[in-house]
């Protein structure tokens, strides 16, 4: 695999294989050793015996320094390279937005969607006041927009720092909100005690029926019949 510094110490358009018309080169082998100053044919026919390509990544030098790499490989990461570079930057990108001291209602609803949604777009923010004139001498209505600002957007950013003044200007960044982590073990505490109620019940419910199941095995004592009320009669008498 090729490094970054590799990588940039090759330029965009070189010479690879025939394109090589020098007599002499010094040449790299594919696992990065040296091989010393051999002419190109040579350096060509080991290029070719190993599948590889022949290329050439200094041209300035005395004489041109030549590595063996399979050239589109090397492209191919080369252009990935390059992208994944591209999207960083992309995402340290900071945002602006201007904010007037006498701005009106919708146009500050307008300015503070704007921000929410660079924010949520994971870029930072920074949040500018322009003042005019003696609009100066009253910073602290700028603070009020700031302030308003970050009120409106507690749900996704926070201020990264106060408000400070640079000339006629007073800046605030606003950096996005992680958003927070989802509380599993609470939401399964709570489906416990809700089951607990139901399963009680149950419980009560089987306590009765086996109660009531007892009571209908016991057997019932028998009516006193008319004779049994005589014999009783004549032992009083």
């Amino acid at each position: 695999m090729w490094g970054a510094a590799e990588v940039m110490n090759i330029a965009k358009e070189h010479k690879v294989n025939e394109q090589i018309r020098v007599r002499q080169i010094r040449l790299i082998g594919g696992e990065g050793e040296q091989i010393g100053i051999i002419d190109t044919r040579d350096a060509m026919q080991m290029a070719r015996e190993q599948g590889l390509d022949l290329v050439m990544v200094s041209p300035q030098a005395v004489p041109p320094v030549c590595r063996l790499l399979d050239y589109g490989r090397f492209r191919y990461e080369q252009q990935q390279n390059e992208k994944e570079n591209r999207k960083r930057v992309r995402s340290q990108e900071v945002k602006a937005i201007k904010f007037r001291v006498k701005i009106d209602s919708n146009d500050f609803n307008t300015k503070t969607g704007h921000v929410r949604r660079f924010l949520l777009e994971g870029h930072k923010v920074k949040v500018t006041i322009m003042f005019r004139g003696r609009e100066r001498t009253h910073p602290e209505l700028g603070e009020r927009i700031l302030v308003r600002v970050a009120e409106a957007l507690a749900d996704v950013g926070a201020p990264e720092s106060n408000p400070s003044m640079m000339g006629m200007d007073m800046n605030m960044i606003m950096v996005p909100k992680a958003a927070p982590a989802p509380r599993k073990e609470r939401a399964d505490g709570a489906e416990g005690d809700q089951a607990a109620p139901g399963a009680e019940s149950e419980a009560v419910a089987a306590d009765s029926g086996t109660a009531a199941a007892q009571d209908a095995e016991q057997p019932t004592a028998p009516a006193p019949t008319e004779q049994t009320e005589s014999v009783a009669a004549s032992a009083q008498g």
